[in-house]
């Protein structure tokens, strides 16, 4: 039995502050959006990637940052990624054109993929008792899924008091207090014996989930054409030959022999598919808030409440959970609320009343809370603790795979049914355009029109985009719900472990 690390809560204090930061990041973005569309005026596909680089570059590189962690150690990598995060959040805060804002979200995926998996496996290697480590899990949540509620009601706030920029300055205090704080609290961590870092394994890992991102990403927006059908022989044979190396390899990037466990497997494929089942809404859901709904900035904030309230008190409770019934039940319980929550969402309206959407999102917020917190514990509960940087990269990849690919899929749907929107008679054909754009595009256009006009194009606008809206959350509660049945299949007989008093 191995002696409490004195100040280990502290410790994960600091811990996550880094998650609270990356995660207030992804969902600040989609509230700016409409002020970032009418300074940047991005076409619909640039907006489609502003929205997903970030999560693109992070799902590529996930992986090699974590055995980098392993190797270098997580401490010296956490600190480095949290310096570079303040440094390219500058950057997105004062982008001038579409391109270089999405240059800016990559370099900012670069930054933030040194910090999630190095903030799980130092988890993993602070708290040593089982019950602790689950409670710290489910307190990284927690704030995670904090993270996601405080970055839209404090951009709210900035987005109604300055410009859209200051949604990115705010990164810079909480980075200062994770570099200074750290420095003096986290242990270092890293393999004892983890032989070379493998550069063909880093750039077939990249090559591969950027290759079949993109093919996806593009495929879904533009139909197939060869650079498509080149991305996905590319990303295909690049990710054959990476395992296939891997299982070579004395050393491995990744110990492909951790997907032998049937735990392990299932956490990540469930992760991954809920992910993906969710984002695509997530990100067209500040919009439908402002631009359908006429709500401001900090209204739309504060609408997206309840589901960070619901993920907070279920994170803090699944482990308990997951003990007292079983983990198949609690993450596929979880999957299927998030499931049903997003089938009731097919009947969404420009008029539909709070209620009904605030109930929704509580229901969602619960159903994440409890499936991700008790895979994530899954994930690192069934590797040794020298190998946790990599388990807890392949958690994150599938995290950030499954965001970018819901993005590009689900937002793929969206933006295609939008664009086929009905224009009114007598719009004139420049009008006509902008709106096509993106939505964002529809409320300027209409502003320059007369009133009769401006109106019915900005109804037809609004009324295509919540039709996607609703075709989207449709494929996503689909997605979901096979989800929970596979779940309740693979994680069969799956348990947490017990605390040294259980």
């Amino acid at each position: 039995m191995e002696t409490p690390r004195p100040g280990r809560w502290l410790a994960l204090g600091v811990l996550v502050l880094a998650v609270l930061l990356v995660a207030v990041d992804a969902t600040v973005l989609g509230l700016a959006t409409p002020f970032l569309s009418e300074d940047l005026k991005p076409s619909g596909t640039q907006l489609l990637w502003i929205g997903d680089v970030y999560s693109f570059v992070i799902a590529g590189l996930l992986v090699s940052m974590g055995s980098l962690g392993d190797r270098l150690g997580r401490k010296k990598l956490l600190l480095t990624g949290a310096v570079a995060f303040g440094a390219v959040s500058v950057l997105n805060a004062y982008a001038s054109s579409p391109e270089m804002m999405i240059a800016a979200r990559a370099l900012l995926g670069v930054a933030g993929a040194t910090l999630m998996p190095s903030t799980l496996a130092l988890i993993r290697n602070i708290f040593h008792d089982p019950k602790e480590r689950s409670l710290a899990i489910g307190i990284w949540g927690a704030m995670a899924s904090a993270g996601a509620a405080v970055g839209p009601v404090v951009g709210g706030f900035l987005l109604e008091n300055f410009w859209w920029g200051s949604v990115f300055l705010i990164n810079l205090p909480v980075m200062a207090v994770l570099v200074l704080v750290g420095a003096k609290l986290l242990p270092e961590s890293k393999d004892p014996a983890p032989g070379p870092w493998d550069l063909p394994s880093v750039l077939l890992s990249m090559a591969g989930i950027v290759g079949l991102v993109y093919a996806i990403k593009e495929g879904a927006t533009n139909g197939l054409s060869w650079p498509v059908a080149l991305a996905v022989v590319v990303g295909g044979v690049a990710l054959v030959w990476f395992v296939r190396r891997q299982l070579t390899l004395p050393s491995p990037l990744l110990n492909m022999r951790l997907f032998h466990h049937r735990g392990f497997s299932a956490a990540v494929l469930a992760d991954l598919l809920t992910v993906l089942g969710l984002s695509g809404m997530v990100f067209f859901l500040s919009q439908f808030l402002q631009l359908v709904q006429d709500r401001s900035p900090l209204e739309a904030g504060l609408a997206e409440l309840p589901a960070a309230i619901g993920a907070v008190t279920a994170g803090l409770l699944a482990g308990q959970a997951a003990r007292r019934w079983s983990v198949r039940s609690v993450v596929a319980g979880g999957l299927a609320a998030i499931g049903l929550a997003l089938a009731a969402l097919v009947t969404l309206g420009a008029d539909t009343s709070y209620p009904v959407l605030g109930a929704a999102l509580l229901v969602v917020g619960i159903g994440a809370g409890f499936s991700f917190t008790v895979t994530a514990d899954v994930i690192l509960s069934s590797v040794p603790k020298e190998h946790a940087g990599a388990a807890s990269a392949v958690s994150e990849t599938a995290y950030e795979l499954g965001a970018a690919l819901g993005i590009a899929v689900l937002g793929s749907i969206v933006t295609g049914v939008y664009r086929g929107f009905a224009v009114p008679a007598g719009v004139p054909a420049g009008a006509a355009g902008d709106a096509r754009e993106s939505l964002g595009g529809a409320v300027e256009a209409a502003a320059t029109l007369p009133a009769d006009s401006g109106a019915a194009l900005l109804g037809s606008a609004q009324d295509s985009f919540v039709e996607g809206l609703r075709i989207a959350s449709g494929v996503g509660a689909l997605v979901l719900l096979v989800t929970a049945v596979v779940a309740w299949f693979l994680l069969r007989g799956q348990r947490l472990e017990e605390g040294y008093g259980g």
